[in-house]
């Protein structure tokens, strides 16, 4: 169908506008690289299992697998996939797991029980338009604390189910972002934190019998923490935070163990100059594993308690760590381990005699493995300096291998979302098919306001100076055109949430240096963002952008939105976008393109109806990506005019 000069397709649940149609020849050669998958660890069953979430058919859904390199064993079918799956905790009675799923990518997820003995499923919460997650158990299993908005819609509040009668009730409705941390072992408290933003928590203690909250005081009055957890003493608690030290403001978060009542404080890694990213003890007491993120690479510990003292580890490839739990008995690890050139898998670390053992091996579609690329990390200057000297950024360069002399390459510079999220070196199918079959490199730059470099770094781009992140993109654009291998007149960007933002500012003001962007789910205005996603996030929101009520900053978005200056983007643009996304919903993307066609640019545009902030249905991500390829090999590979 065409009308007012765009061509409309509708074809089940996609809707599709000014989008040619896929050359079979470029479904074929993507087809390999589009059937690769991960396994990511949940968690262990009582018997000595592991749950893992994977896909094999449209989502990801959860198997058990029971022996290194066993079979999988899917457990859920459905078409929405599952997200944070908790398993039961091996010292109560309950042998199950509770899991959250909500409809179409809404985010109103509702938590559900599944019965490993008896393969039942139970809905757990209300089943209505609110919002639950974070689901704990207490040591015995009899008590469940989960996040809900089930109250006014509008504030994240701490609920606790009694597992034996199914009733569950409010705990702490204070207002705010609250979450539960950990039940103390005798399981009477609660510790809890109230999320600000990421630069911004506050921790405490709530008794569960009387709903009574003790704040612990913060340092410096204002810190970030991450995981807070009761020492198997039930007295001491080990945490995570950049609180400031005595004397001495912190960079970076660290793990720290205090006993109030002994007045004992200690830094477990002062001697890391990089963030931790979590932790988890075993359940017997005996150890605590932790993860540190050092420019990017995981890196592995596990501390003996109560000394504290380091347990040797076997060597693990170099990647990126995600979740890891201890066995039931507490003598092995397991965790998820994901690199640039292998797609996530499970592995085990058995601490008796420092071995590594591998539980899953993840298909790369029948591709070769060993002509995968893997980035360099390369850190270029930018607009401002540090001490005298040029500011750097920290990027992953992907260069395609065996470049024949003299040739430059076309690249694409891919920006993370967050806006305080960090790119890591990960399995990225879509950047070696960029590499191996069209020979483009890409460029994944973490920006200022990037996590992982620092609490100055993570606020450098805070409100009014949300522009100075943009910079930050034609610093690069400078240095490509500097390097010998790369082609400056065949640059193109792309980016999800607010990493789509990214791409249309970067269109907006370097246009002349860029030749085309894909926008996916991403901010055109941030006034109008603001207003329109959902109540629960919009505090959060604010605390990071900035609040569009009041004047000074409605002037700053009026300036820096794209959809307020669609003439500057002269780019070719593609925007993609899921319909029920509640954190930039989809009015976000149909105003920049009717603003940017208003100017006589043309727009490709995607839309899914029963997708939300990004696609996780493998038919919606697998035609996305075709027609990304496509986008690509027309805008930045062609000849023609931008």
């Amino acid at each position: 169908m065409k009308r007012d000069g765009v061509v409309r397709e509708e074809v089940g649940n996609r809707v599709s506008e000014n989008i040619p149609a896929i050359p079979a020849e470029l479904l074929e050669r993507l087809n390999r690289y589009q059937n690769t998958r991960g396994a990511n660890l949940a968690g262990w069953t009582r018997d000595g299992c592991l749950l893992v979430s994977t896909r094999f058919a449209e989502t990801a859904q959860a198997h058990r697998v029971c022996q290194p390199m066993g079979v999988r064993e899917q457990l859920t079918f459905y078409p929405e996939p599952l997200g944070g799956i908790t398993v039961a905790p091996s010292t109560s009675k309950l042998d199950g797991f509770a899991f959250g799923k909500d409809k179409g990518g809404d985010e109103f997820s509702q938590l559900h029980w599944f019965d490993l003995k008896t393969r039942n499923v139970s809905l757990l919460t209300d089943g209505k338009r609110t919002q639950n997650g974070g689901a704990l158990f207490s040591r015995d299993g009899a008590r469940m604390a989960y996040s809900s908005t089930a109250r006014n819609g509008t504030d994240t509040d701490i609920w606790v189910r009694d597992v034996a009668t199914g009733t569950a009730k409010p705990l702490l409705t204070t207002g705010g972002s609250w979450s539960a941390q950990d039940f103390s072992p005798d399981g009477k408290r609660l510790l809890v934190t109230k999320y600000v933003s990421a630069s911004e928590s506050y921790p405490g203690v709530v008794d569960v019998d009387t709903g009574k909250l003790e704040l612990f005081p913060v340092d410096g009055g204002k810190a970030a923490f991450g995981g807070f957890a009761f020492a198997p003493d039930g007295r001491a608690v080990y945490f995570v935070s950049d609180e400031p030290l005595p004397g001495q403001a912190q960079e970076f978060q660290t793990l720290r163990y205090h006993d109030p009542a002994s007045g004992k404080f200690d830094v477990l890694t002062r001697d890391i100059p990089w963030d931790v990213d979590g932790f988890t003890l075993a359940d017997n007491g005996k150890h605590l594993a932790y993860v540190t993120n050092e420019d990017g690479i995981s890196k592995l510990h596990v501390l003996a308690l109560p000394s504290h003292q380091e347990v040797r580890l076997p060597a693990l490839p170099i990647g990126v760590i995600g979740g890891f739990s201890f066995s039931p008995d507490g003598q092995r690890l397991a965790l998820t381990l994901n690199s640039a050139t292998s797609p996530s898998d499970v592995y085990v670390v058995d601490l008796a005699n420092a071995s590594l053992a591998r539980w899953t091996q993840s298909e790369v579609g029948g591709l070769d493995a060993a002509k995968f690329v893997a980035p360099t990390l390369v850190r270029y200057p930018t607009f401002d300096q540090v001490d005298g000297k040029p500011r750097t950024i920290p990027a992953f360069f992907y260069k395609p291998a065996n470049v024949p002399a003299g040739k430059k390459l076309p690249v694409v510079i891919n920006i993370h979302g967050g806006p305080e999220g960090q790119s890591q070196p990960t399995f990225n199918p879509t950047a070696q098919f960029l590499a191996n079959e069209l020979g483009v490199a890409m460029l994944v730059p973490n920006v200022r306001g990037s996590s992982g470099y620092g609490k100055t770094y993570l606020s450098l781009d805070n409100a009014a100076k949300r522009e100075d992140s943009v910079k930050d993109i034609g610093a690069l654009l400078d240095w490509i055109a500097k390097q010998p291998e790369l082609d400056a007149s065949r640059v193109a960007v792309q980016g999800g949430s607010y990493g789509g933002y990214m791409v249309l500012a970067s269109l907006m003001h370097y246009s002349d240096r860029i030749r085309a962007g894909v926008d996916v789910v991403g901010i055109s205005d941030f006034t109008t963002f603001l207003t329109n996603t959902e109540s629960y996030r919009r505090d959060l929101r604010r605390a990071e952008y900035g609040d569009e009520r009041t004047e000074e900053m409605k002037q700053v978005f009026a300036q820096i939105s794209p959809a307020r200056h669609p003439q500057r983007i002269k780019s070719r643009l593609f925007v993609a976008q899921g319909k029920n996304d509640p954190r930039v919903p989809y009015t976000e993307a149909e105003q920049i393109v009717k603003a940017v066609r208003g100017n006589g640019q043309p727009v490709w545009y995607l839309l899914f109806n029963d997708e939300g902030h990004g696609f996780k249905k493998k038919a919606n991500a697998d035609y996305y990506g075709a027609a990304t390829i496509l986008f690509w090999q027309q805008h930045l590979l062609g000849g023609g005019a931008k």
